[in-house]
């Protein structure tokens, strides 16, 4: 392959040497070797004198390495200040010195000789043609022109001895050596006619050269390149790449080559100008670069060749023949014949980029840039140009390609501006992919990815972008957005329930998806606080949709007793077959729709199998079923939230709620403020229920309401009891209400008001006893309306026989009561008032023969007090009443006709003291005076006079007693 690409990617200039500097350079055929390293450039003489030049190319030392010969090879150990020269005549053996530069003879001023060592060939006088040395100088090799190479090792820079040994002979002469270093220490050896290797060191020592090629090379056409270690050979047709196990492939690079060497990636070639004619001599004269004798003026031709990347970096024409060819500093510096040398400096990268980028050479400039080690961000800045270049030419798919490959330093919205037409939407959206790959994409990326897919409706892409597994590439929010509005409503639940989005998957499966069944499925596997979240919001619409299971989940949670719901996944061996979906129920199709759509919570991937037998179709995950697993576990602790949280949610859903609130008020651990909203709620929906029912049904649910409320201690105020009653026309919770609260009088008074005699008569039978005031409203109920009347019938005579037995009223106000509406007449009462008249007749006499009574022992009283107080009184008592002996004096007689001896009374009261009293009557006196003093008290106590008047059936009566006691009186006395 020839290379033609060519640059200027060097810049060139002579290097400018004082006169004084430069004579020994001028004089032809002085300088006969040159090296480099350590920061200096090394000429060799003929006359055997060393010349030392700094970066300036000043002189900064000579001295004479040796005296006899001209030094034809020098090297220049890098990094140390040890250089060796090797001089040679024909008549003697050649010389090789190492010498130390730092150190410096005291006697002569020059460099002292490390050591000095005679090369041997055999006693063949021939020149060297080739020398190489290993950098710590352990090991030197020599070719000469006969053939022979002598391989010189020990340790010459402190000179303990060497040992030399002719390695290799050849009828051919030697044309380069170079050693390769490793595990084994490898030398390469070029003849006119071969390429060999021989092992010098290590393993393989010893045995005989290995051809690599069967063809040769010209003197000055091998080197080393120093990044691989591969041996460099140059030939008219290619460069030859030689490393441990062979020959590379060549970079063709035609022509005539009569010097090479290696400078950082390039190769410095040294050619004739290809107008020039091929020398025609022998073929050893044309190895040797022997030619005729015109040869001396002819130009060179001087090219920095880059094998790797196949391009020319530098060509032009040298005036005069090269001599040789150094690197140091960091430049490439080239010595003619004539005594003048250039320097070659290589152009800054930037400059070698506006070279490429003004001939469209991107690939070219990409390469170097990688190969120069540029960061990712300058090499991200060539292949936007590159792709901003394909481009404009067309090649969408190809500039699409840079734009990739450059995603991490460019700024999105430069490319996909250039794509936003429709016919490129394909790059685009291959753009916006690789967006996300690397995590630079925003959520307007993410919009505009999604839409792309939309526009295509290539729902496979757009499962494949939500589905990539890794971190999340994109923004959540924006993604399920999208799909949303897409109508890709099942990628977008995919999306949310991937990421733990519990509440927008139940939203986009209710909302969007209308799959009711599978929303509710979902909710039954979450945990308890984020289901519950879930289920209130969206409670109105899956009773609406799933009122058997939603109500059940209620009653779940609500009781303490909700379990998220677990899965496993059963693969069958044979496919289910379509009449099996008949037995399948609702909840489980609904689990198993949700389960194509998306993975569960608590999903067991772990698929249960049986083996399939010989020759059955291999199931498959799309044939498996998905089942409730049982786990024994208890059930998650969570805060059981108040049963009226839930009611709102029941609305138009009567029966559901009922069965809510009953499974709820059978729950064993209900607060009692929980228990009395249970109760009042079930209560009131059962009578609800009720009034929309027809007489059988409706009488049924009655019941069941007044079962709720009966017995003690049930939670629920009587107050809203006889409210929902009254709202729905439920008698009998009313009246169950006031038996439970005694109001009897309520009761009676309910039927009265509806005109159920019947009930009225029933309840004054139940309640009579215990309330006598119902008789006197039975009174005034009866005789109210005539047809009442009529079907009280024997009633209205018990009713007054009760009156009048127990006095409830007086018979005046009897009169009075069935007078009202003239609806009793005259002989209905006629027996009540003959027995009336006839018990009053008779009580009167008796009255009055008491009061006659009363008046006789009332004048016996004042006639006893008036004897007593105006006419004497005469004691004719015998014996004393307390020692029953004869009266003797002193004697006490009280006006009570009892006497006593005054020492049977008391020796120390005074008799005379008008408070001593006859010991026989003081108990009786006693009682008749506190009896008084009550009754003087009582007088005061009006509240107890009323009370008792209340109380009386006798009203006439009770004042009467009251006014004997003196409550009608101003004053008291005893």
């Amino acid at each position: 392959m020839s290379l033609t690409v060519q640059f200027k990617f060097f810049d060139v200039s002579q290097v400018k040497l004082a006169d004084d500097e430069s004579s020994f350079l001028a004089e032809p055929g002085n300088i006969t070797s040159v090296a480099s390293g350590s920061e200096s450039v090394f000429f060799g003489s003929a006359d055997g004198v060393v010349r030392i030049l700094s970066q300036t190319f000043k002189v900064v030392r000579s001295f004479k390495a040796h005296d006899t010969g001209a030094i034809t090879h020098m090297k220049q150990v890098q990094g140390t200040s040890l250089l060796v020269t090797i001089a040679e005549d024909l008549s003697n053996e050649p010389v090789l010195k190492v010498w130390a530069l730092d150190k410096l003879e005291k006697k002569t001023g020059i460099p002292r000789c490390q050591s000095t060592l005679t090369i041997h060939n055999g006693r063949k006088q021939f020149p060297i043609s080739a020398f190489a040395a290993l950098e710590d100088l352990s090991q030197l090799a020599v070719g000469f022109a006969n053939g022979a190479v002598t391989v010189v090792r020990g340790d010459l820079i402190h000179d303990r001895g060497a040992r030399q040994r002719t390695v290799f002979e050849s009828e051919e002469p030697i044309t380069g050596i170079e050693f390769r270093e490793g595990n084994i220490t490898t030398l390469y050896i070029a003849t006119t006619g071969r390429i060999l290797t021989l092992v010098i060191s290590g393993r393989g020592q010893g045995q005989p050269a290995k051809s690599l090629d069967e063809t040769g090379c010209g003197v000055g056409c091998m080197a080393v390149d120093k990044a691989t270690r591969d041996v460099v050979v140059a030939r008219n047709d290619a460069i030859y790449y030689y490393g441990l196990h062979g020959r590379g492939p060549p970079f063709g690079y035609e022509g005539e080559k009569r010097m090479i060497s290696t400078f950082k990636d390039y190769v410095a070639i040294v050619s004739p100008p290809k107008s020039n004619a091929m020398p025609r001599g022998n073929p050893l004269s044309r190895a040797f670069g022997i030619g005729p004798t015109d040869d001396v003026f002819n130009t060179s031709q001087f090219t920095l060749l880059n094998t790797e990347m196949k391009f020319v970096a530098h060509q032009e024409q040298i005036s005069s023949q090269v001599k040789a060819i150094v690197s140091e500093w960091g430049d490439l510096f080239v010595l003619t014949m004539d005594g003048k040398i250039f320097r070659y400096h290589e152009k800054p990268f930037a400059q070698k980029l506006e070279i490429l980028y003004q001939r469209n050479l991107y690939v070219l400039a990409i390469h170097l840039a990688q190969k120069a080690g540029l960061d990712s961000a300058q090499q991200n800045v060539i292949l936007r140009k590159f792709g901003d270049f394909l481009y404009q030419k067309g090649d969408y798919d190809t500039a699409m390609q840079q734009y990739l490959k450059a995603i991490d330093n460019t700024e999105p919205s430069q490319v996909i501006r250039k794509f936003l037409d429709t016919q490129r939407i394909h790059n685009l959206i291959e753009y916006l992919e690789e967006l996300h790959d690397h995590h630079k994409a925003t959520s307007d990326h993410t919009t505009l990815l999604l839409n792309c897919y939309a526009k295509l409706k290539d729902v496979d892409k757009l499962e494949e972008f939500i589905k990539s597994p890794g971190d999340l590439k994109f923004d959540l929010d924006t993604a399920i957005s999208m799909c949303r509005q897409g109508g890709y409503y099942d990628q977008a639940a995919y999306l949310a329930r991937k990421h733990g989005e519990h509440e927008l998957v139940v939203d986009i499966l209710i909302e969007d998806s209308r799959r009711y069944a599978e929303a509710l499925a979902y909710i039954w596997r979450l945990e308890p606080e984020v289901a519950y979240f879930n289920l209130m919001k969206y409670a109105a619409v899956l009773l609406q949709q799933c009122p058997k299971d939603t109500t059940q989940i209620f009653i779940d949670y609500y009781t303490g007793s909700f379990r998220p719901k677990k899965d496993a996944i059963v693969i069958p061996n044979a496919p289910v077959t379509s009449g099996m979906s008949g037995g399948i129920s609702i909840a489980s199709n609904a689990v198993q729709n949700l389960a194509a759509l998306l993975p569960l919570p608590y999903m067991n991937v772990s698929s249960v199998q049986s083996p399939a037998s010989a020759g059955e179709q291999k199931s498959t995950l799309s044939q498996a079923q998905i089942v409730e697993t049982t786990v024994e576990e208890p059930a998650p602790e969570y805060k059981v939230p108040k049963p009226r949280t839930a009611f709102s949610a029941f609305v138009d859903h009567a029966q559901e709620f009922i069965v809510f609130l009953e499974a709820c008020i059978k729950s064993d651990n209900l607060r009692e403020d929980d228990k009395v909203d249970l109760y009042t709620t079930l209560f009131e929906m059962y009578l609800h229920t009720a009034t929309s029912k027809k007489e059988g049904e409706r009488r049924a649910w009655e019941n069941k309401a007044k079962k709720l409320v009966e017995g003690k201690n049930i939670p629920i105020d009587t107050s809203n009891v006889l409210l929902l009653s009254h709202l729905s026309n439920f008698r009998d919770g009313t009246i169950l209400v006031c038996e439970q609260q005694g109001l009897y009088f309520d009761i009676f008074r309910s039927y009265t008001s509806t005109q159920d005699t019947q009930g009225a008569i029933q309840a004054l039978k139940k309640y009579g006893p215990e309330e006598p005031a119902l008789y006197p409203a039975a009174l005034a109920y009866f005789t109210s309306d005539p047809e009442i009347l009529a079907e009280a019938g024997d009633e209205l005579d018990a009713v007054l026989k009760k009156i009048d037995d127990d006095g409830l009223m007086a018979p005046l106000q009897v009169i009075q009561t069935l007078s009202v509406n003239g609806v009793a007449t005259m002989g209905m009462i006629k027996k009540y008032l003959a027995t009336t008249i006839e018990r009053e007749r008779l009580e009167i006499a008796t009255n009055r023969r008491t009061i006659e009574t009363f008046r006789s022992d009332t004048d016996t009283k004042k006639s006893e007090l008036s004897n007593l107080a105006t006419k004497p009184v005469v004691f004719q008592a015998m014996r004393c009443k307390i020692c029953a002996k004869p009266l003797d004096l002193p004697t006490v007689h009280f006006l009570c006709s009892h006497s006593f001896h005054q020492r049977c009374l008391s020796a120390e009261e005074d008799v005379s003291d008008e408070s001593v009293e006859c010991p026989l009557c003081s108990q009786q006196n006693q009682t008749v005076r506190a009896i008084r003093r009550a009754q003087v008290e009582s007088a005061e106590r009006h509240d107890m006079f009323l009370d008792a008047l209340r109380r009386g059936k006798d009203g006439f009566g009770v004042v009467s007693e009251w006014f004997g006691r003196g409550v009608m009186g101003v004053g008291s006395s005893e």
